[in-house]
């Protein structure tokens, strides 16, 4: 038998084979289904109203990599925290945000998940347990050890019975980055304390070929065995095809399971592509046009799609309705955004900015140029 891991030992890499989506209903999986062309249709209207104006300021759309966000998010409780980079759409749509708080907030309205205040790069939905997109790389990866920390400390102390009306539940959670972020320095902090404090965060490193411009082989050394950056810190580390939703399902939720029950944190590199540019403005010149079919060929939607048919799942009309409805989710989504109002800069400017303001922390609405601090 294999011993348990203790601090600074990495967990057993007989990571399991077994056929885990099987053993679940049909529902569930059309769910998946859903939820990931969810995800497409909100994202081809996000380009279409980027390119008419509607939306501005940076702009990553998540096209290709829906089985990623999806097939992670259904193998965890819907109380893990989760936090991510600034390519954030498809992990709020899948969590749970309305198409609606989406979509407005990326139009920069007052009824967006963040008051129209963040932005496409910024979806944060708190009764969904999602902590953010981040717009600098990199940032969300000590968070996500914080937010893990929390969950392990509130996990001791309701273990103590000091709040004997709440079961002590264990938690992980999960960090998404992108490959171009795993160089960072903030990063290998993380990991490092992650490990020797046995806190249960997952990295998942939605490995989609490209940092911006640029291929993995050119900038991250040994790009071809990225587990070994997890192994390194003694941390159990994985690869997994993340075109197939089930083979993300089924190689993930036992991966999290072990994380959870044994408080200790997980490194996944989860492979994927991504169809469209790193941003709305890049020309996506570093690559082939026969690439991208190349992957859209195996696009994981269509592979779902394909196995619930043969299944008897679903059939042609079922998927045809099931696509009218998403559309009218999402033109709806946009429609309640186009008519909704911008935040008042007098009420909304200075607000959310600071949980408690003090003394010497910063000016606040009071404030004017040259005059004297209210809070001083």
């Amino acid at each position: 038998m294999t011993q348990a891991p203790t601090s600074n030992t990495p967990m057993t890499k007989a990571h399991s084979k077994a056929n885990l989506a099987a053993e679940l209903p049909k529902a569930t999986q059309l769910k998946w289904l859903r939820d990931m062309q969810l995800i497409r249709e909100f994202e081809n209207r996000t380009m279409q109203a980027y390119q008419q104006a509607k939306i501005g300021g940076f702009c990553h759309i998540y096209s290709g990599q829906e089985a990623c966000a999806v097939g992670t998010i259904a193998s965890v409780n819907h109380d893990d925290p989760i936090v991510t980079a600034y390519r954030d759409h498809g992990h709020a749509l899948a969590r749970g945000m309305s198409a609606r708080a989406c979509m407005a907030e990326m139009f920069g309205k007052i009824t967006g998940c963040a008051k129209g205040k963040g932005g496409s790069m910024h979806m944060f939905d708190r009764p969904n347990w999602l902590y953010g997109g981040h717009g600098i790389v990199g940032a969300q990866t000590p968070l996500g050890a914080g937010l893990a920390f929390a969950a392990k400390y509130e996990f001791e102390v309701m273990k103590k019975g000091v709040h004997p009306h709440h079961e002590p539940k264990k938690k992980v959670a999960l960090c998404y980055l992108g490959d171009g972020a795993i160089d960072q320095g903030a990063f290998h902090e993380a990991l490092n304390l992650a490990s020797i404090l046995d806190i249960p965060v997952i990295y998942i490193i939605e490995n989609n070929g490209y940092s911006m411009g640029t291929a993995i082989h050119r900038h991250t050394a040994n790009h071809e065995n990225l587990i070994s950056r997890g192994e390194s810190y003694g941390i159990d580390s994985i690869q997994i095809d993340g075109l197939d939703i089930r083979n993300v399902y089924n190689q993930f939720k036992p991966f999290v399971d072990r994380c959870r029950e044994n408080s200790r944190p997980g490194f996944v590199d989860l492979k994927t592509y991504r169809y469209q540019g790193h941003s709305m403005s890049d020309p996506q010149k570093y690559r082939t046009k026969e690439e991208v079919e190349e992957y859209k060929n195996k696009d994981s939607i269509a592979r779902l799609l394909g196995n619930l048919m043969d299944e008897g799942a679903i059939t042609e009309d079922g998927w045809k309705q099931m696509q009218n409805e998403i559309r009218d989710e999402v033109l709806d989504a946009v429609e309640f955004a186009e008519n909704s109002p911008a935040p008042d800069p007098a009420g909304e400017l200075f607000t959310d900015v600071y949980a408690l303001p003090q003394k010497n922390l910063s000016p606040t609405a009071e404030y004017h140029h040259g005059a004297k601090n209210p809070l001083l």
